[in-house]
């Protein structure tokens, strides 16, 4: 274990520690965190327009169509959103001006959207263009750079109001990359949307799989145990595919027809991650009753946070992070509710997410509302509760003794 550890600590935490800190990455994770309040808000309504109740579905059934205008201006067209968020946050990153990064990104992504007759077509401004608008965000707030770190730029003097001066400095580069983008589309009839979504399917197909699933959530949980936030880390990479999987599952739920992602958001925090990473909220429900004076206290005062998926408290109060014997099942709590939801979800045993509700929602309820009102799924989620504590269960009461033997030693 102590070999294990160092390694995690010497050569393996490092470089997820400089990944961290990487600007595309940070870029990148900001701009879909930005998306997050409108694809709730659009969540929101597909909840109230599809509860599953009949009485309930006879009495909004002449307000439908209205009730669907949130989700379709939202989920619906999030690739809009998401080509601005990361354009503007990712020219935050690389000191550029963040609004000019957003807007060429967004015109960029735009000018893609055409068919072979050039007119707009709006095939992608849903799940299936959340990657273009990475690409293109990223491509346009390149050439920004590019052009201003060679003052390829129109100046002008100080006098003249900022919002004019900034507005023509980003002239030039953004005539550059709108058009090698307008070229690419409407001269050379590339598909490039078409051709992103192909390079990014095996990564997609992975991370739907359950090796990918299983392999991230790991790596996640044991970048936890050396201090290092394991999801902010992989967020980069996973919630725009995670992204793309619950804003496809909601579009097939709306039509009726079969969900086809399994890890889809909603799949960590209400299947795996009960009370935050590591599933920790029966360990605080177990820390809560200890005979322990310190980890009673710990796990009263940490179990309101819990509720609503907040467990630092418990991480490093405990700690959990730097500590052999509660990692173990820190680890294998997640490996095994990864495993049983992703089969139960797979053989359609139990619902698979099909809405975005908010994270700080508390266990069981979350699982109930993601999954579109499905029993079997929230029935899975108290289950999944009980099994974490009972894995969590030996280890603590491990902790328990060592420290109540140790109170016995100091008032001896």
């Amino acid at each position: 274990m102590n070999k294990i550890m160092e390694l995690m600590e010497n050569k393996i935490a490092p470089v997820f520690a400089k990944l961290a800190t990487n600007r595309y990455l940070k870029g990148i994770r900001d701009g879909m965190i930005a998306t997050v309040p409108f694809t709730i808000f659009g969540s929101i309504f597909i909840i109230i327009s599809q509860f599953p109740n009949d009485t309930w579905l006879e009495i909004i059934e002449p307000y439908s169509a209205m009730l669907n205008v949130p989700n379709a201006m939202t989920i619906g067209i999030i690739a809009l959103f998401v080509s601005f968020s990361v354009g503007y946050n990712l020219a935050k990153q690389f000191n550029q001006d963040a609004l000019m990064g957003g807007i060429i990104s967004f015109i960029g992504f735009m000018i893609l959207q055409v068919d072979s007759e050039f007119a707009l077509t709006t095939d992608y401004f849903g799940s299936k263009g959340i990657f273009t608008g990475l690409v293109v965000a990223i491509f346009c707030v390149k050439v920004l750079q590019l052009f201003t770190e060679h003052n390829w730029v129109i100046r002008f003097p100080e006098g003249v109001p900022p919002a004019v001066s900034q507005s023509f400095s980003a002239l030039i580069p953004s005539m550059a990359s709108l058009t090698i983008l307008f070229i690419l589309r409407c001269v050379l009839g590339i598909n490039i949307p078409e051709l992103i979504i192909s390079l990014f399917s095996p990564l997609v197909f992975a991370l739907n799989s359950y090796p990918g699933i299983l392999v991230y959530m790991v790596v996640s949980q044991l970048l936890w145990c050396v201090g290092i936030h394991g999801q902010s880390v992989l967020n980069a990479v996973g919630t725009p595919i995670f992204t793309t999987f619950i804003v496809a599952n909601t579009e097939a739920f709306v039509a009726g027809q079969p969900i086809p992602y399994i890890t889809a958001l909603g799949f960590i925090p209400w299947f795996v991650s009960f009370g935050g990473c590591g599933a920790t909220l029966p360990l605080v429900v177990l820390m809560a009753r200890s005979k322990e004076k310190s980890l009673r206290t710990l796990g009263r005062l940490a179990l309101p946070a819990g509720l609503f998926e907040i467990n630092e408290p418990v991480v490093f109060g405990l700690p959990i992070v730097m500590n052999p014997i509660i990692m173990i099942p820190f680890v294998l709590v997640d490996a095994v509710l990864v495993t049983g939801t992703y089969f139960l979800m797979f053989f359609n045993i139990i619902g698979r997410p099909v809405v975005q509700v908010p994270w700080i929602m508390p266990p069981v309820i979350g699982a109930y509302l993601s999954t579109g009102g499905n029993i079997p799924a929230m029935i899975w989620s108290i289950c999944g509760l009980i099994l974490a504590g009972v894995i969590y269960y030996p280890f603590f009461k491990i902790i328990e003794r060592e420290r109540l033997n140790g109170e016995n030693s100091l008032s001896e």
